[in-house]
């Protein structure tokens, strides 16, 4: 059975002055897979998912969503992508539910749509509360509410638990499961957590200075080792937090 490749990068270089931020990555995510990139700072995750998601043109290489590049087809490829970043501001003095109606407007998605995203992020108690006044965790479910406010076809997070504690953590990868089981959505997550990856993601890149050190599913990787930290520092001789 051939399976449909919901994004195609091919041989993509980026460059910022004198840094060399991507070096020639090519990768595949097929439809409805959960796909991690993982590691340290600096590994060129971000600009890699950048330039997937149209914000930052390539050099050199090619990326399509869909079978479609980026010039010619950003309204439609804006339709079919959610997004969510390590940090997102809101306007404070907005409610939970007057900000996911905002949002929601841009896809003209109604009421309905908004309280189905409110359940699946489980801020039903503060659906009322004002941006200022939530936590950073309830924040990010926030940025996850509207991130997947339009049905994305395609999820793409930024390190979405960086900065938050243990609990809210596991809080945003109880809601990202439950996406998971539920819809046909593919994932690309940035992360320099180990056990993140390890548990939402069906196929984990290790990503260090702008390439691909290892690719493959958890048990491919773990050929030979006791965790993905293991791996890191046998293929780097550092540890992926340092």
């Amino acid at each position: 059975m051939i399976t449909e490749n919901v994004i195609e990068v091919r041989e993509v270089w980026k460059s910022f002055k004198s840094v060399q931020a991507v070096r020639g990555i090519s990768l595949n995510i097929p439809k409805g897979q959960f796909v991690a990139v993982l590691g340290p700072n600096g590994a060129g995750k971000t600009t890699l998912v950048e330039m997937i998601e149209g914000i930052q043109k390539p050099d050199k290489g090619d990326i399509t969503i869909m079978g479609k590049h980026w010039k010619g087809n950003e309204d439609e490829l804006h339709k079919i992508i959610g997004l969510s970043l390590q940090e997102t501001r809101f306007i404070d003095k907005l409610r939970v539910t007057e900000t996911l109606q905002l949002f929601a407007s841009f896809f003209d998605m109604g009421k309905r749509r908004v309280e189905e995203i409110i359940d699946l992020v489980d801020l039903a108690e503060k659906k009322r509360s004002y941006v200022v006044n939530l936590s950073g965790g309830q924040r990010q479910k926030l940025a996850l509410g509207i991130a997947l406010i339009n049905t994305p076809a395609i999820l793409l997070l930024d390190e979405p638990t960086t900065g938050l504690d243990p609990n809210a953590r596991r809080e945003v990868w109880e809601i990202l499961k439950k996406l998971k089981n539920g819809s046909a959505t593919s994932m690309i997550l940035t992360t320099h957590y180990m056990e993140e990856a390890e548990k939402l993601c069906d196929y984990i890149i290790i990503m260090d200075n702008g390439v691909i050190l290892r690719e493959g599913t958890l048990n491919q990787l773990l050929e030979g080792h006791s965790n993905l930290d293991d791996l890191f520092v046998s293929l780097t001789g550092r540890q992926i937090n340092e």
